[in-house]
């Protein structure tokens, strides 16, 4: 077991402290840094952003070689982290506490300290992790002009407004499955440079917003669906990968219900709660994103996307994309060949 107690006077800290106790080397390009760890300790990276007005990701995608603890002591900065566990799970206690809570895969945490605080973080071995983590530093993030955290309910604007860190909370999401999709997207990412961060940036406020949903509905009372199990759900949320990865195949309630044994009436409760939309909807929401995808990037003409894609006739294809991005897939294509020339 690793334990390795790091005492951070910035966010960034916490990265440089965890390479240089685990053995591993930090490259920083365009202001984000990667640490690179490749030993006995373990394998894989995590990255270190930082963003305006103290907002910040720390973003893992490792596995240890062996169990690791990271006690962060008392900070000066002592951020709010919004945790999400894509893949593997953790553990976490505060440092008066003797018992550890763990969060599991697609769940997430919320927590903060006092200003004297301890934390712990508890990862396992040989575990495939894969965790986003967003630290908001409140005295930065309260001097943000648009910051309004008025409008967030009692427990987060407390949180948000404890300026001298005289509080600490902790709190454990439910599933969330849909929080998973946002992260990958960050893992997808392919500019370079300023764009880069740009474009991570906007989706870590996007990944933000969703833990501050969940909270808000969670603290209503608004719980999972009585009709599914957290087992169901991941197994419709597999379904759901399967459909982004490979939306040309052939899918019918029918087959997707006997291959995975789950009830059409589960299947659609689930898509329903997870998506807002049908399998059908979700299946032709795809469907559409992809050959959008395909009109912006590639030299393919509108028949050959079409079929590529799983539709078999041109012109449903044609009605149902003007349908939803009000123009036809021949004059977005259009459109995009005169902003090439210009």
């Amino acid at each position: 077991m690793i334990e390795i107690i790091i005492n951070p006077e910035n966010t960034r800290d916490i990265l440089t402290q965890i390479s240089a106790h685990l053995g591993g080397t930090i490259e920083e390009k365009w202001g984000e840094y990667t640490m690179t760890l490749d030993n006995n300790n373990g394998k894989g990276k995590i990255i270190y952003i930082p963003f305006d007005w103290g907002v910040n990701l720390l973003d893992f995608n490792i596995t240890f070689n062996k169990e690791f603890i990271l006690k962060i002591e008392a900070e000066e900065f002592n951020p709010i982290r919004f945790m999400y566990n894509l893949k593997g799970y953790f553990s976490h206690r505060f440092g008066e506490q003797s018992t550890e809570r763990k969060t599991e895969q697609f769940q997430s945490v919320i927590f903060t300290n006092k200003s004297d605080g301890i934390n712990y973080l508890h990862f396992p071995k040989h575990e495939k992790l894969e965790v986003n983590i967003i630290q908001i530093v409140r005295k930065e993030f309260m001097k943000k002009r648009t910051t309004n955290v008025a409008s967030l309910n009692k427990k987060l604007y407390e949180l948000f407004v404890d300026r001298d860190y005289e509080n600490r909370y902790m709190h454990f999401g439910e599933l969330n499955l849909g929080m998973a999709d946002d992260v990958r997207k960050i893992h997808k990412i392919k500019a370079k440079g300023m764009l880069r961060v740009l474009k991570i940036e906007a989706k870590v406020y996007e990944i933000l917003s969703l833990h501050i949903q969940q909270h808000e509905r969670q603290t209503a009372g608004k719980e999972l669906p009585n009709s599914l199990t957290k087992k169901e759900l991941k197994t419709i949320k597999k379904i759901c990968d399967l459909i982004q990865k490979e939306p040309s195949k052939q899918y019918s309630l029918d087959q997707l219900s006997e291959k995975y044994g789950l009830s059409q009436v589960k299947l659609q409760d689930g898509f329903k709660f997870l998506y807002k939309r049908t399998v059908t909807e979700f299946i032709r929401h795809i469907r559409l994103e992809k050959a959008r995808n395909f009109i912006k990037t590639t030299d393919l003409n509108i028949s050959q996307i079409v079929y590529s894609i799983g539709f078999t006739s041109r012109s449903y294809f044609s009605k149902i994309f003007k349908e939803k991005y009000g123009i036809s897939p021949n004059e977005f294509k259009k459109q995009i060949v005169s902003k090439v020339e210009i």
